[in-house]
């Protein structure tokens, strides 16, 4: 673990632990918000007219158990694409200081440092994100495994949204950085271990900072799930227009014409209701498990330092 900077690999450890576990709680929520931001038709056509409808779909065909489509990627994906966001973010602001002196990182700079470590983790992670949200959209019953999904498109395919994905990395750099401001002024006036927050505090924070980036963002967020969806066998439009979709432009161009401008806002309160959830699960957790997570590591480099001086020894 030498080559590694232990504080950035703790943190980046806590933090895919807590991503996984609030993915995997919330994957059927996530799951219908994505189907319902995924539909593209006009109101009078509408097979949902709301969040509850997927999820009575569901259970109507009998097939509650494909809320959990795209489980086993997304977790891969979560858990990944959160190592490399926190390590990066955390190494990153670490150098930070240390090169300025200084023993904080202003706004200006977190939200830099937020956002290119979130644009390096979506360059990396792509095609698992794709993969997973064409499991999530496709009909109840009828998703394929992570390796079929990927190999029946180009490779090209497998990065659709990468552009707007980058841009979306302003998401988790608002969050972040109203998380850690937030987080800093709440712990100066605190006595006695002002390294930790509450778990309660932890929630209430996490929830707040995501529901400001969300609100912000949810225009991109919107197209980058039509962009990635799958095709459902019930969509009766020609091959062109559904390809049209696959840009950005295309996709703004289709919400507009099918849903106008409230339709780029369609979803914001279940997106709202599952992103505020699971970050604030995210961080909570990962704040809880961090000490932890230390002992762990230092135990772990203990062990190794003493067997590898036993067999120099030997």
């Amino acid at each position: 673990m030498g080559g590694f900077d232990m504080e950035s690999l703790v943190d980046a450890t806590a933090g895919a632990i807590g991503s996984l576990a609030s993915t995997t709680i919330l994957y059927p929520l996530d799951t219908c918000k994505t189907k319902y931001q995924a539909e593209l038709r006009t109101p009078n056509l509408r097979k949902y007219r709301n969040l509850s409808d997927v999820l009575w779909e569901a259970i109507r065909k009998r097939q509650v158990l494909s809320l959990y489509q795209g489980l086993g990627t997304k977790n891969l994906q979560s858990f990944i694409s959160s190592f490399i966001y926190f390590y990066g973010y955390s190494f990153f602001r670490k150098l930070h200081m240390e090169r300025s002196g200084f023993k904080s990182v202003g706004t200006k700079a977190n939200l830099i440092i937020a956002a290119v470590a979130g644009a390096c983790t979506v360059a990396i992670t792509m095609p698992l994100d794709t993969a997973a949200s064409r499991m999530q959209t496709s009909d109840f019953g009828k998703s394929k495994g992570l390796i079929k999904t990927l190999s029946e498109g180009t490779l090209g395919e497998a990065f659709d949204g990468l552009g707007i994905s980058i841009l979306l990395t302003l998401n988790p750099a608002i969050q972040y950085t109203a998380f850690d401001q937030l987080k800093e002024r709440l712990l100066e006036g605190k006595l006695g271990n002002p390294q930790s927050l509450s778990a309660l505090s932890a929630f209430l924070l996490g929830a707040a900072s995501k529901c400001v980036a969300t609100c912000l963002t949810y225009p991109a967020i919107r197209c980058k799930v039509m962009i990635q969806a799958a095709e459902s066998s019930e969509d009766r439009e020609e091959e062109s227009e559904m390809e049209s979709r696959k840009t950005v432009s295309g996709a703004l161009h289709a919400i507009w014409n099918k849903e106008g401008f409230l339709g780029f806002f369609k979803g914001l309160r279940a997106q709202i209701l599952k992103t505020v959830l699971s970050s604030a699960l995210l961080l909570m957790i990962k704040e809880k498990i961090t000490k932890s997570t230390w002992v762990l590591f230092l135990a772990i480099k203990r062990f190794l330092v003493l067997s590898t001086s036993r067999l120099k020894s030997s």
